[in-house]
């Protein structure tokens, strides 16, 4: 089996204009750079791949603006974004979302996945890389609620159930300062504290893995002890 990884991050109802989505975008792409050389370059998307290669994008604040300003990325109250970056087609990354909306029954969201084949995996899905992902998730997003796992892994603590956001642990798991103080955890789990954030939470230094019992047993300990805490809950409107 090859598990398929993803990192996320999200929010409820914290209306943002235009801008400010660009401001956190911007912030994000930026950060990513120095993760991963092939996240130095961003594309929009296209009918091809190789249409899609002639479209770059900067990830200056001015053109994330005028691109999540544009027709075909507002809906309603939110921005939209569709972005990649990769030498290929099968090994690129992917990073999409959605912010700004005031609604209470959607979360806002930033999205990284597609990176779990080739050498981009073989650099990015280790715990430094990752947990760093999830870091400048937590610094330019300012979200609720982030992790990093796989789809194998959510989709076995999850037992054929909706997925809600904030209620499930990860690899790499992201808690802001509101849901309350972090618990003790068990070693080998380390946990980082970001200040005016939250809490970084990452289970091992391993590639985490389904096919990994103690990995397994590791992520259900920490689940466990969070749950009891009153931190594993669904998103909450921003501010309450």
């Amino acid at each position: 089996m090859t598990e398929t990884y993803y990192s996320g991050c999200y929010w409820l109802a914290r209306q943002e204009p235009v801008e400010a989505c660009a401001h956190r975008l911007s912030s994000f792409l930026q950060r990513l750079g120095p993760l991963e050389p092939s996240w130095n370059r961003w594309h929009q998307t296209a009918a091809t791949f190789e249409k899609a290669r002639k479209r770059q994008v900067s990830p200056g604040e001015a053109t994330l603006s005028k691109l999540l300003g544009g027709k075909a990325s507002r809906f309603m109250d939110m921005s939209r974004f569709w972005l990649w970056a990769g030498e290929n087609e099968e090994e690129a990354s992917k990073v999409t979302g959605h912010c700004g909306s005031a609604a209470t029954h959607m979360a806002s969201v930033c999205l990284l996945d597609g990176h779990s084949m080739g050498q981009v995996a073989e650099r990015v899905l280790t715990a430094h890389v990752l947990t760093g992902v999830v870091r400048a998730m937590a610094l330019a997003w300012e979200p609720e609620f982030g992790l990093c796992t796989s789809h194998e892994h959510r989709e076995q603590l999850m037992a054929g159930r909706f997925p809600e956001p904030g209620t499930f642990v990860g690899w790499v798991t992201y808690l802001a300062d509101f849901r309350g103080p972090v618990p003790p955890l068990p070693s080998p789990v380390q946990v980082e504290r970001i200040p005016d954030r939250g809490t970084l939470i990452t289970l091992t230094q391993e590639k985490f893995s389904v096919a990994n019992p103690a990995h397994v047993a590791l992520a259900a300990d920490v689940q466990a002890r969070l749950q009891a805490a009153g931190l594993l809950t669904p998103l909450r409107p921003w501010g309450t």
